[in-house]
């Protein structure tokens, strides 16, 4: 099941063009990515001093399909597809809440790293367990 997180479409999100700019859809799934740990109990400034790490993205494969324009009212969503020792596969969607239109679609790869190396590690067991409720 995927967790959802609205998102609202402001002039700042918006190019020349009147839609939204490509890159700021990534900045919608950090968003949403990062309520969705939320939710689970995972504040992320707080895994940084109790566990030492960090989650950082080492990949995104986005595919644009329609656009977004100012206040449009979106949903996105974030699922787990796959949970490894050191890193996490997320599946990620933006629609329009009105009618599920489907905008852009993607999947991010975020890695856990150690926090003062910035070098990758064991995601602790907690989060893992956290994330498969």
């Amino acid at each position: 099941m995927a967790f959802e997180h609205p998102v609202r479409v402001y002039w700042e999100d918006t190019d020349a063009g009147g839609i939204v700019f490509y890159a700021n859809y990534l900045k919608f799934f950090e968003r949403a990515r990062t309520e969705w740990l939320r939710s689970l109990g995972l504040n992320q400034g707080e895994l940084r001093e109790s566990e030492g790490g960090l989650f950082v993205v080492s990949e995104t494969s986005v595919r644009y399909l329609q656009p977004a324009r100012l206040d449009d009212e979106l949903l996105v969503t974030a699922r787990l597809v796959h949970g490894g020792r050191a890193s996490l596969i997320i599946a990620q969607q933006a629609t329009m809440r009105h009618d599920g239109a489907l905008l852009c679609e993607g999947t991010i790869r975020i890695g856990w790293v150690d926090a003062q190396r910035l070098r990758p590690a064991r995601i602790p067991s907690t989060i893992l367990e956290a994330l498969e409720q």
